[in-house]
């Protein structure tokens, strides 16, 4: 018999008291949100270690994504952020030396922003963190099993996003 889990007793509670529970959806919603909630603590654990907040994660993660050089105006737009908002957490970044701001070699008006050694070094560690994290967690399941639930997880969030207007980032 396979271990039990928290949600198993969870599900057991709940089916004397809501006869129509479905326990098949209740226990994959629970683990879902459980899940969830232990990788959030392991990415702000991680950046505690790594000495960053939130908002400075996710400003050189975009960066990151756009191959470490951007213009401060497509990181406004890729954090959905005003780009006053945009030019203080450059500032703070560049301040700790993690990123660095210099002239565009295209056009003479605007300011590229780039990663530094020490930006990128201190996001890919943030980032390792929670990607040791995941590949334990999933790592029992063989490749077959992994594509199966990447697969059924992509079905449920589309109809999830059919109902729009959620932001999903």
């Amino acid at each position: 018999m396979e271990r039990r889990d928290w949600t198993d007793g969870h599900v057991e509670r709940w089916k004397p008291v809501l006869p129509g529970l479905d326990p098949d959806v209740e226990g994959a919603v629970t683990r879902m949100k459980k899940l969830s909630v232990h990788l959030r603590r392991v990415r702000e654990q991680s950046l505690a270690d790594f000495d960053l907040d939130r908002q400075e994660f996710d400003t050189l993660h975009k960066l990151a994504g756009r191959g470490g050089k951007a213009a401060p105006s497509e990181l406004a737009a890729d954090l959905d952020l005003a780009p006053a908002s945009v030019t203080g957490r450059l500032d703070a970044l560049e301040r700790r030396g993690f990123v660095r701001r210099t002239p565009s070699t295209t056009d003479r008006r605007r300011v590229d922003v780039e990663l530094t050694d020490e930006g990128r070094a201190t996001w890919l560690g943030a980032m390792d963190v929670l990607g040791h994290e995941e590949d334990r967690l999933l790592g029992i399941l063989d490749k077959d099993e992994r594509t199966l639930l990447n697969d059924m997880l992509r079905r449920i969030m589309v109809v999830a996003e059919d109902r729009g207007g959620a932001e999903w980032d």
